[in-house]
């Protein structure tokens, strides 16, 4: 029974690097949907997008690693994650990600690309990761299994937009265009967005921001629009329940987080105004408390007009196929 169990095994994974290679398009997971709250079921904002053989990430949250490798994405494929902003929760595993990929066989540096600070991310965590990829190097490698500590590495690379509304490519890989996007997280500056680009289909994600107008014009015509998405009148309930259990300063904190996200309605006509043939919403501060639900916390958002639209879940997928127009939602 134990071989029977261990050669499934062996066939599952296998057959899920033979499902990633054989699709030729972009597909897009969600390994991340909640805020910086914890919330059972959700890891932190975490965006894997596969193209051309590639796995890429926009953001790596804490719990973030755990699910891709549940799902058995084909974590040697990795070349770099991209960072919209330096806030913990986009942050906080990537040193785990960086470290599995490499253990799985990644044969190069991980790329980090995004704004100012994160020549200071990548080089913090290969100090931070040092001593342990020098010490799994000297227990695993024996006979064919090599071990660069070379390939290891993340490294970093800046991307520059100067005009506050601006844009700028981020990558170019074979048929793969990244394009970084500035948005408004401030005190946060700069913050960005990233739209992908890949054979005639695209996906953008916004990482934080407010309702930002200039986000749509980069995103027009996009087949996917992700948007982070935050209730202000939960998270004032929040802040005012807090204040009530004598918990000021946690009160304060969450009120301030009304000044620098996107309400679930102002994502709507901002998608709207690109004429993306869909938007999900991601980053969702209050999915999973007590008081939510999806109906109060997504009212008003029809009111604009038809849109197709949904809220993200970790372990949710689209799959945007090459010389197609289909966009289609599943899961792991």
């Amino acid at each position: 029974m134990i071989r029977a169990a261990l050669a499934a095994l062996a066939l599952a994974l296998s057959a899920t690097t033979v499902q990633a290679q054989a699709f030729d398009g972009l597909k897009v997971i969600f390994c991340g949907t909640s805020g910086p709250l914890p919330i059972a079921g959700r890891a932190k904002p975490c965006t894997a997008i596969q193209a051309g053989g590639a796995l890429y990430l926009v953001d790596i949250g804490p719990e973030a690693t755990e699910n891709l490798m549940t799902w058995r994405l084909p974590m040697a494929t990795a070349k770099a994650v991209f960072i919209t902003h330096l806030h913990s929760d986009h942050i906080g595993d990537l040193g785990e990600f960086n470290m599995q990929s490499w253990v799985a066989g990644r044969p190069a540096p991980l790329a980090v690309v995004g704004p100012a600070g994160v020549d200071k991310l990548a080089s913090g965590m290969n100090l931070a990761y040092e001593n342990d990829h020098g010490f799994r190097k000297a227990h695993h490698e024996h006979g064919p299994f090599k071990f660069d500590l070379s390939a290891g590495l993340l490294a970093a690379k800046i991307v520059t937009i100067p005009k506050p509304d601006g844009t700028a490519v981020a990558w170019k890989d074979g048929g793969l265009t990244v394009t970084a996007i500035r948005v408004h997280h401030d005190p946060i500056d700069p913050a960005f967005a990233y739209r992908f680009d890949y054979k005639g289909r695209s996906v953008v994600v916004s990482g934080d921001t407010i309702k930002w107008a200039p986000l749509a014009v980069a995103a027009k015509g996009a087949d996917v629009l992700v948007h982070e998405a935050q209730n202000n009148a939960m998270t004032m309930q929040m802040s005012k329940g807090l204040a009530a259990m004598g918990n000021a300063r946690m009160s304060s904190l969450m009120a301030d987080t009304v000044t620098y996200h996107t309400q679930p309605v102002e994502a709507a006509d901002l998608a709207r105004a690109a004429g993306v043939k869909a938007l999900v919403l991601s980053h969702l501060t209050q999915a999973g408390l007590p008081f939510f639900t999806p109906e109060a916390f997504t009212k008003g958002m029809d009111d604009g007009g038809k849109l197709d639209w949904r809220l993200a879940k970790d372990g949710m997928t689209i799959e945007l196929p090459a010389g197609s127009a289909d966009v289609r939602f599943g899961s792991y």
